[in-house]
């Protein structure tokens, strides 16, 4: 969400924002409805002098003991009118709140420009690729031969992209996001949060999910919306609040399952774990002060990276361009890890700052402890990891030639001293 003030002292500025994501001018637009939401705003105050005015009348003309009806029939008259300009003036300021509800955020000066995410900018790397005793094989072809991840019955159930984990896949699974959250709380000064995962429309709207995105979110009859991503519920923790600059930053974490329509994914990654509708996430989350907002987003980027250090898994960093950057963020790093059995890097986090940008969205504010007044946070979200795709990593890297999976020795402890799942 944009200051509109912002945008009439700095129209060629928004405008260029918008091209670098390949998208046509706005600037005159917003400025032509925020012109007319003034104006309305001006006329209903005009309309509301006038009415008090009239209303001092005709307590005058009853203190002289004169006859009143012409006054009151004017107040009357005007009451009817002002009715309509308030109307009017809801109508202007809900169209150019709609309008710029629609835009993302301005990409960050150092981001790349580009049209999608082939002009994406590897920053670093981390290990090697693994030396496998035989040949590579994907995740889904490994646990359907070991009987612990099925697809077929998940279909049954609930239809595609879904699955069924059993036995030690499944306690890997639930051991691999214990081993995050303990490293983020322990290590990391994150706070753990069980949020909610339904939430109501202006909590989607805070975060950039609506009404953009509404095709690839769930909604229940009841008009409550299913998570995407724990963002969601632990950014608007703060929506509505002031808080204090001494307490900034707030970081949050939590463990939640997450649901994606994949509007638009036909034919993608139509077999395995890679793209589906419910899958476990680890989410970061950050309240930061603005002046700190940079550090911060290098801060838990090295956060999320750190959880693949620990696994062993090879992975890059890159900085996504303009063309590939999301709605609401202003800068992303998306960290990729190397999966033996697709011979290539897939995103398994990423980590954004979004600038003030949600925090308009949800009125979320700070107050300055050296200065009046109050200011916007910036808000920061990043996965720590994807639980579902880390598992998928440990599957295709870890895999033995006889088809069995090595457990990496740091989770070990939380499958019951488990060495190997054949």
């Amino acid at each position: 969400m944009f200051d509109i003030k912002w945008i009439r002292d700095n129209p060629e500025g928004f405008d260029a924002s918008l091209k670098k994501r390949g998208m046509a001018p706005a600037a005159d637009e917003l400025i032509a409805l925020d012109k007319s939401r003034r104006a309305a705003q001006t006329a209903l105050q005009d309309m509301q002098r006038r009415r008090n005015e009239a209303s001092q009348a005709i307590g005058a003309a009853k203190s002289r003991g004169e006859d009143a009806a012409a006054q009151m029939a004017e107040v009357q008259s005007l009451k009817e009118a002002f009715q309509k300009l308030e109307q009017d003036e809801r109508d202007h300021g809900e169209a150019l709140n709609t309008a710029l509800a629609a835009h993302p955020n301005r990409p960050a000066e150092d981001v790349p420009e580009g049209t999608d995410e082939a002009d994406n900018v590897e920053v670093r790397r981390w290990g090697a690729k693994p030396e496998l005793a035989g040949e590579a094989r994907q995740h889904f072809e490994l646990g359907e031969a070991l009987a612990l991840m099925d697809f077929k019955r998940a279909a049954k159930i609930s239809g595609a992209r879904f699955v069924v984990l059993s036995g030690a896949l499944a306690r890997l699974e639930r051991a691999l996001a214990g081993f995050m959250l303990d490293q983020h709380t322990e290590e990391f000064g994150y706070t753990e949060v069980a949020p909610p995962i339904l939430v109501r429309e202006d909590a989607a709207f805070g975060t950039g999910n609506l009404p953009k995105f509404a095709e690839d979110l769930f909604k229940t009859v009841d008009d409550y919306w299913l998570i995407p991503t724990a963002e969601m519920p632990l950014t608007n923790l703060v929506a509505g609040e002031i808080l204090e600059a001494a307490d900034l930053p707030l970081r949050f974490t939590a463990y939640t399952p997450c649901f994606r329509a994949e509007a638009g994914s036909a034919g993608k990654d139509t077999r395995g774990m890679i793209r589906q509708h419910q899958f476990g996430k680890v989410e970061m989350v950050s309240i930061a002060h603005p002046e700190q907002s940079n550090e911060e987003h290098e801060r838990m980027t090295n956060c999320a990276e750190e959880v693949l250090r620990r696994l062993d898994l090879h992975y890059r960093t890159v900085v996504l361009s303009t063309g590939d950057l999301g709605f609401s963020a202003r800068k992303t790093y998306d960290i990729e890890v190397w999966l033996p059995g697709q011979d290539s890097f897939r995103e398994i986090s990423s980590c954004s700052n979004c600038g003030d940008f949600q925090a308009r969205r949800m009125n979320a504010r700070f107050r300055p402890g050296d200065a009046k007044g109050t200011r916007f946070v910036h808000t920061l979200n990043g996965s720590g990891l994807a639980v579902g795709r880390t598992l998928i990593a440990i599957l295709e890297n870890y895999q033995n030639a006889d088809g069995s999976i090595s457990v990496p020795e740091i989770l070990r402890p939380r499958m019951g001293g488990l060495e190997r799942i054949g």
